[in-house]
C-alpha cells in the first residue's frame, strides 16, 4: 500500500532547506551515474513537491470563505503533517478514535455509515475541504461513520487537540470554523428537505447543479446512495436524457 507521511512540510522555511539539501545530496550520490544530471534531479524533486501543492487548494478555499492573515496560515502550517494515501484508504473508521483531521489538498473522499452491512453515503469532500469526526472533536466519542478516499489523495493532517486549541485561541480560524459548520448545516438541511419533498429525478437534477465536480468523479452507486435512491433508478434517470 502506497502511504507517504512527511512531517514538517507545512513550514515553508523547512521546505526550502529540504529542497536545497536534497538537491545537493542527490547530486553527489548520483554524480557517478552516467547520463543523470543535477538539473534533472533538481527538477524531479521540485515536481514531487509541486504535486503536493504547498496547501494551495486549502488556503485558496479558506480565503474564499473569510479573511485569514499570513500569520494565521503560518500558525496552522506548523501543526500540519503532509500525508499521501491511496484510493480506498479509510482515513476515519467507525467506533474508533482517529485523533486527527485531514485538510484535502488533492483528491476526494466520501463519508458513509455502515447499516446492516450496507454502506450509506452521507457526504463527499474534495480539494480545499476538511474531514474529521464531529463525534470525536466535540463530544469525545468514537466516530459513527467512515471516511474513505475515492482517489489517491494528498492531505495535511492535524491533531484534533491542535485544531481545538487553534479554534480557541485564533479568532480568524474560529471564524473559519464557524463558517464551514454553517455551510455544512445548510447542506444537511437542504439535502433533508429535498429527500422529503422532491421525486428522484428532481433530487438528481438539484444534486448535479450543486455538486457538478462530484458527478464527474464519483461512481454512480455512491451518488445513488447519497440521494436515497437505487442504482437502477438513477441509471434509468440518466438514460432518459
Amino acid at each position: 500500500m502506497d502511504i507517504l507521511v512527511w512531517g514538517g512540510l507545512g513550514n515553508s522555511d523547512y521546505l526550502e532547506k529540504m529542497m536545497s539539501f536534497s538537491n545537493i545530496y542527490l547530486y553527489f550520490w548520483l554524480k557517478r551515474k552516467k547520463g543523470i544530471s543535477r538539473v534533472y534531479i533538481g527538477c524531479l524533486f521540485i515536481c514531487i513537491l509541486m504535486d503536493y501543492g504547498f496547501m494551495t487548494n486549502i488556503i485558496d478555499n479558506m480565503l474564499s470563505l473569510c479573511p485569514v492573515s499570513e500569520d494565521t496560515i503560518q500558525e496552522l502550517k506548523k501543526c500540519m503533517i503532509l500525508c499521501r494515501f491511496p484510493k480506498k484508504y479509510q482515513l476515519i473508521k467507525e467506533n474508533t478514535f482517529c485523533k486527527s483531521a485531514y485538510f484535502i489538498e488533492k483528491g476526494m473522499t466520501r463519508s458513509f455509515w455502515l447499516v446492516n452491512g450496507e454502506e450509506i453515503t452521507t457526504s463527499f469532500s474534495w480539494e480545499g475541504g476538511i474531514v474529521f469526526s464531529m463525534d470525536e472533536l466535540y463530544y469525545n466519542k468514537p466516530s459513527e461513520e467512515f471516511v474513505e478516499t475515492l482517489e489517491d489523495v494528498v492531505v495535511y493532517k492535524i491533531s484534533l487537540a491542535d485544531l481545538t486549541r487553534l479554534f480557541q485561541t485564533n479568532i480568524e480560524l474560529a471564524n473559519w470554523g464557524r463558517i464551514i459548520h454553517q455551510n455544512e448545516y445548510r447542506r444537511l438541511h437542504r439535502s433533508h428537505k429535498e429527500r422529503l419533498t422532491l421525486p428522484a429525478k428532481e433530487r438528481y437534477e438539484e444534486f448535479k447543479q450543486q455538486f457538478p465536480q462530484i458527478c464527474q468523479r464519483v461512481k454512480l452507486r455512491y451518488i445513488a446512495s447519497y440521494l436515497g435512491i437505487t442504482l437502477p433508478t438513477l441509471s434509468r434517470l440518466r438514460a432518459k436524457k
